[in-house]
């Protein structure tokens, strides 16, 4: 599945106010070696270089045409680069002070069982911060997948999407932290956003939720699937003289491994 930097970014303060909410509750000063996992376009994992200016930031991803983009970030922050991997096979160095995974892991599997093991494996001390999204059963969502599985779009869809088992609910992170020995936060944010514009819903979830299906469809099949998926978008999410109102909910939890003793 490609991804499009341009179009991941368009909503950036919206997409952007996550990942801060988040990293403002990793309470350490100087670390030396510090991972984003799932890093996009760059633009984030540079914040946490201009953070930690001492600290070696080495931002992960699975998509080169992210990592395109984010190579900019690399030439005008010292300690920064990016680097192609799957998350999935990625184990902590020894060495790492701080990981950050911000609206990633709900594209990983079985990411509950890869966190214990990275927990398992971080230093005494180090940090761990996690960000996902929690509305896999907003209308956004629930309407995506009825239309995939209706008879005219299911022979080409059927799998391609996931429910709400693509993440756990705040309480199952904080446990798996807690199991690990860490001292853990964990908590749930619904941001109520104001979209403008034709269909902005829809332009919404074609930087990030829809892009699945149209990696599958044609080229002649993408617009077909879209214009019915927007008329249950425009129901679903009605415009106001504000604009239209978007909740989004979403997943955090921060943990810090116990210092030797």
């Amino acid at each position: 599945m490609k991804w499009d930097p341009l179009k991941y970014v368009e909503f950036g303060d919206y997409r952007d106010r996550p990942f801060f909410d988040l990293t403002g509750r990793i309470h350490t000063d100087q670390p030396h070696q510090v991972v984003d996992l799932g890093c996009g376009p760059g633009n984030l994992t540079a914040t946490l270089a201009q953070r930690w200016p001492q600290a070696q930031v080495v931002g992960l991803d699975s998509s080169a045409e992210m990592l395109a983009k984010a190579a900019t970030q690399a030439t005008t922050h010292a300690g920064l680069s990016f680097s192609l991997a799957d998350i999935a096979d990625w184990t902590p160095p020894a060495e790492t002070d701080v990981v950050v995974t911000n609206a990633a892991l709900q594209w990983v599997p079985g990411h509950q069982e890869l966190l214990a093991g990275w927990l398992a494996a971080l230093k005494p001390g180090a940090w761990f911060g996690m960000q996902v999204p929690g509305n896999f059963n907003a209308p956004s969502h629930v309407l995506m997948r009825e239309l995939a599985s209706s008879a005219r779009w299911s022979p080409q869809l059927e799998g391609v999407l996931r429910g709400g088992e693509s993440v756990g609910e705040p309480a199952d992170y904080l446990r798996i932290m807690l199991d690990a020995g860490c001292t853990a936060d964990a908590w749930e944010t619904t941001y109520q956003q104001v979209l403008t514009g034709t269909d902005p819903v829809l332009d919404w979830v074609r930087g990030t939720a829809l892009r699945p299906v149209l990696a599958v469809l044609s080229d002649g099949e993408g617009p077909a699937f879209e214009s019915e998926y927007a008329a249950a978008l425009r129901a679903a999410y009605p415009g106001t003289p504000h604009g239209t109102v978007f909740p989004f909910r979403r997943i955090f939890a921060v943990a810090q491994k116990p210092l030797a003793t």
